[in-house]
């Protein structure tokens, strides 16, 4: 199935310049070592999917490049601003990111389209009316519009969780990072969401991917990422990855996952 990959479509996803760049990331947390040496370079309109066994660092990963988890040391740029430690400079980068999480993490007493509609009027600044427009748009196209006016709770686990991406999407970011979006889902659920991720990636959203659904990283991904012990491995295009792994790591990840 490799070769139906959105975004080999070609000229539709041309990747641009980098976007997102980690240079000689280290993470600690106490004596655990849970990122080494990482250096990554997303480029514009590029899916990276990062997997690895758990507790292979793939999530803080994800997590420092809008420092929900601060670093020790190296840098992140995004766009080439490198990421500001607090206040307003981080919160302005932070609307530039996206981030859908395995918990959904909708408002519960607010509605779905006050969820979406919210950062756009508070941190950007965006007119009721026009947030509200959007935010309907957003809604359709994950496929929640009918659902606007309910309460988080009402919705199924992959109903809300497609209403955490449209609402990530409402702050226009320049980057999307997920971690783990489908984890907790129920498994009839799981598809409705990596869909809508499918259809992103095709559209050229640039997209950072911690996953275990390794049907999504073989569709959707430019670039496979392989994380084991906190280090980066191996990277390559999801063809090559699954087909001829180059570590041994990776072989026998690969070989347990795979199998069942």
């Amino acid at each position: 199935m490799a070769h139906d990959r959105a975004p080999a479509d070609g000229a539709d996803t041309p990747v641009g310049a980098p976007l997102v760049v980690l240079q000689d990331v280290q993470k600690h947390f106490g004596s655990l070592h849970v990122l080494r040496d990482i250096n990554l370079t997303v480029h514009r309109g590029e899916v990276v999917v990062v997997i690895g066994p758990s507790g292979s660092g793939k999530s803080t990963l994800c997590r420092s490049i809008n420092r929900l988890e601060p670093i020790d040391s190296g840098t992140i740029t995004i766009d080439g601003q490198p990421l500001p430690a607090e206040g307003k400079a981080l919160a302005r980068l932070r609307a530039d990111v996206g981030m859908v999480f395995q918990s959904f993490n909708l408002f519960a007493h607010k509605t779905v389209l006050e969820n979406v509609t919210l950062g756009p009027i508070k941190a950007k600044g965006i007119g009721k009316a026009e947030a509200r427009r959007v935010a309907m748009e957003l809604l359709e196209r994950v496929g929640v519009a009918n659902q606007a006016q309910k309460m988080p709770a009402q919705l199924s686990g992959g109903q809300q969780q497609r209403v955490a991406i449209a609402r990530a999407l409402a702050m226009r970011p320049k980057v999307m990072l997920f971690d783990e979006p489908t984890s907790a889902l129920d498994p009839e659920m799981i598809n409705e969401v990596l869909d809508v991720m499918t259809d992103l990636a095709r559209e050229g959203m640039t997209m950072v991917v911690v996953t275990h659904e390794m049907g999504f990283a073989r569709r959707a991904a430019h670039r496979v990422v392989f994380m084991d012990g906190g280090q980066i491995v191996e990277e390559a295009d999801p063809e090559t990855f699954f087909t001829a792994p180059r570590s041994e790591r990776a072989k026998d990840f690969l070989s347990k996952i795979l199998t069942h």
